[in-house]
């Protein structure tokens, strides 16, 4: 047999540039108004209800060797271009004389808020002021939501108080941010105020507003505005929910009224790790260190029953057993559970066992857990990783996305 040789492929064209360097070429619904304020706020601190005032990148893997400065500049950059999308259509359809319509708006708005950037948010509200358009309230909202995550609460909030119609999302949007700001004072005014506008009873709020205003209630040590609150909801028969009844029972925990903490706990027909944990922090604070322990005695009570019907196996059980030791400050317990699951595992039971640890300050072994999940091919959720990177205090885990 003769040997075929094969010529080598031809190599790929060469370019000279100018400059002497060379390039290879390579082959919500409308609501009516009832007035109704069934609440009113004990300790008022502003005289007026309503003052006025003058793109996610794509995963990368984990290398040994990251630059994080320029991965800070990477996500700088993408800022920068998405405000750049707003500053370069803008002066484009001003010189073309193209009106923007109401879509295009809402497009630049999404983006403004992705991007966080305040000068491109005033920037935007302005064109779209000028442009005498009239913003339909989902717009107005959208706007609302773009100066919060810039950081510009008073624009927020002087857009709020120009607008002629508001819904729930509105408040809800004002009330959130006040509240995320730790300003309370207009966060109850602001409640208070959609209460007079929505109606308690016409309207069905969502419990996590409940669970919200209780907190601003206990933050300003408003106690009569707390059980004011606590009587209408059991006028809406809404203590039952757990969010609510966890919330409350942190409330009256907060002020050592540990009976009502306990009347509250007594009539929920079904707890979970939040309703217990509040309890027994509640307990903890009076220094009611029996009752205490009778609550983990019962806890441990539940974890029996489920193992003798057989229920353990359960993979919602699993996870609900790993969050209550994880939430009760029982960690080795937690872990005791997880390792028992070890065939049946699935995503919720690794960040249950993930969130126990960070709760309990073990911020090492939460690392290395990470690593675990990673091997196991589980994602952590990025919420409970900022909460470690934020709890370590430096960026030194930035590569663990």
């Amino acid at each position: 047999m003769k040997a075929i040789v094969v010529p080598p492929p031809p190599a790929p064209p060469i370019h000279r540039n100018a400059d002497k360097t060379s390039t290879t070429t390579c082959p919500s619904s409308n609501h009516q108004l009832h007035l109704r304020l069934p609440l009113y706020n004990p300790n008022p601190k502003n005289l007026s209800l309503l003052p006025n005032f003058p793109h996610q990148p794509s995963p990368q893997p984990i290398t040994p060797h990251v630059n994080k400065n320029n991965k800070e500049k990477k996500k700088k950059e993408n800022k920068r271009r998405k405000c750049d999308t707003t500053s370069h259509i803008l002066p484009l359809m001003d010189a073309l004389h193209f009106p923007i319509p109401i879509d295009i708006y809402t497009s630049l708005v999404k983006e403004c808020t992705l991007s966080g950037n305040p000068e491109t948010a005033i920037e935007l509200h302005t064109h779209i002021i000028n442009s005498g358009i009239e913003p339909p309230l989902n717009l107005l909202n959208r706007i609302l939501i773009m100066f919060v995550s810039c950081g510009l609460l008073e624009n927020a909030r002087h857009v709020f108080d120009k607008m002629s119609a508001r819904n729930f999302h509105s408040w809800a949007i004002l009330f959130v941010a006040y509240y995320e700001n730790s300003d309370y004072d207009n966060a109850v005014d602001v409640f208070l105020g959609m209460l007079c506008q929505l109606g308690v009873v016409e309207f069905p709020f969502p419990p996590w507003i409940w669970s919200c205003f209780l907190t601003v209630c206990a933050c300003t040590e408003n106690v009569p505005l707390g059980m004011q609150v606590h009587g209408c909801l059991l006028k809406l028969d809404a203590c039952d929910h757990v969010l609510v009844s966890s919330s409350l029972i942190r409330f009256y925990g907060r002020f050592k009224c540990s009976e009502d903490a306990n009347v509250v706990f007594n009539k929920v027909s079904r707890h979970n790790t939040l309703t217990w944990t509040a309890k027994i922090v509640s307990g903890c604070k009076e220094r009611n260190f029996s009752e205490v322990l009778g609550d983990f005695k019962e806890m441990g009570r539940v974890h029996g029953d489920a193992i003798k019907l057989g229920l353990d196996s359960d993979n919602y059980v699993q996870c609900s057993l790993i969050a209550m030791y994880g939430r009760s400050r029982l960690p080795r317990d937690a872990k005791m559970v997880f390792e028992m699951t070890r065939n049946e595992r699935n995503v919720d039971s690794w960040n249950a066992m993930f969130m126990g640890l960070i709760q309990n300050g073990l911020y090492i072994e939460a690392v290395k857990f990470v690593y675990q999940m990673k091997e196991a091919g589980v994602q952590p959720h990025e919420p409970l990783l900022e909460k470690l990177r934020m709890a370590c205090g430096s960026s030194t885990f930035s590569s663990m996305n």
